[in-house]
């Protein structure tokens, strides 16, 4: 069976062991979650968690079937058309980038982004994008020598 990409939003009561049930259905069915972002919803007492995961299409029927028992699960909605963006934040040490910052600042502009922090002897740039296009962004950005590479998980809302 084919494995496909999946993105799927959970709404779920914002309370210890949540993440922990809905982890765990997925490790319980031999499943690796690729991308997980969890953070409140402003002014509830809910929280919205985005699930980026590979499958075939039966076992993420069993996956999706299964959260919408969980206790604390409010709604789950498997995207079919979203917007889905990405971050990535990359550390560069001025003197090993060749004092390219002009190139790196091009670079980071072209993905949705830019120097977000400078400091003494050290940059830090940021890119906003799709998935596909934030690793081809850490790709280019690899021409610089960066230090140190944080990518955090991927965000999704239904168009």
């Amino acid at each position: 069976m084919q494995k496909v990409r999946r993105v799927v939003s959970v709404i779920v009561q914002n309370e210890a062991q949540v993440l922990a049930r809905v982890s765990g259905l997925f490790a319980g069915r031999g499943y690796n979650i690729d991308s997980l972002t969890v953070a409140a919803i402003p002014n509830s007492n809910m929280s919205h968690m985005t699930i980026v995961t590979r499958g075939s299409s039966r076992v993420m029927e069993q996956i999706i079937k299964q959260l919408h028992k969980l206790i604390p699960v409010y709604k789950v909605i498997e995207h079919e058309s979203m917007v889905e963006k990405e971050m990535v934040l990359i550390k560069f040490h001025i003197e090993k980038t060749n004092n390219n910052f002009a190139d790196i600042q091009a670079l980071f502009e072209a993905y949705n982004g830019g120097i977000v922090n400078a400091g003494e002897g050290m940059i830090i740039a940021m890119a906003a994008d799709e998935s596909h296009r934030i690793s081809h962004c850490i790709e280019a950005a690899s021409n610089f020598n960066p230090v140190e590479i944080v990518r955090s998980g991927v965000v999704a809302m239904e168009r």
